[in-house]
């Protein structure tokens, strides 16, 4: 019986993290696609920059409101403090691990199932981070492209075979 209480705090745990995780990344896409096709951040270095400073932080935020959910978990039932729950949530999250802070036997496996679950969206974070790298590098050579075409049409047409 116990066992079926773990299963079910485990599921719940693991479908409000792929909730939170999908439902941010998803309004973190929508950002940058409405601010790329807006202008804010053009081809430039700096600009690219900064869309990345803020999408990364903002992707940290998520995995930090994550780290909460389960520490929450861990607080309401097992450890006496907000920070001990929140310490062994973000090691269990980060696969860091914490040899100081354990759950009682019978309800161990959620920290696994935790680390795994924190691999998947660390994971998933990354290759939207990679997306995102890809697409501003393909914006910015568009850019490079357009505007040397563009130059080549404004010069006389003794001058471009030189």
């Amino acid at each position: 019986m116990d066992y079926i209480h773990q299963a079910c705090a485990g599921a719940v745990l693991v479908a409000l993290t792929l909730f939170i995780q999908s439902a941010g990344l998803a309004a973190l896409i929508h950002w940058v696609r409405v601010s790329l096709v807006r202008g804010r951040y053009g081809p430039d270095l700096f600009r690219s920059g900064v869309l990345m400073m803020r999408f990364t932080g903002l992707i940290i935020t998520l995995h930090l409101l994550t780290v909460l959910v389960w520490a929450g978990f861990y607080r309401w039932n097992f450890f006496p403090s907000w920070e001990s729950a929140f310490y062994f949530s973000a090691a269990s999250y980060s696969t860091v691990g914490s040899g100081d802070l354990l759950l009682p036997r019978i309800w161990r496996t959620l920290g696994p199932v935790e680390s795994v679950t924190g691999v998947l969206m660390c994971g998933l974070s990354a290759a939207l981070l990679f997306a995102i790298v890809t697409r501003l590098i393909e914006r910015n050579d568009r850019f490079e492209a357009e505007l040397h075409s563009s130059t080549l049409e404004r010069e006389p047409a003794g001058r471009r075979g030189r």
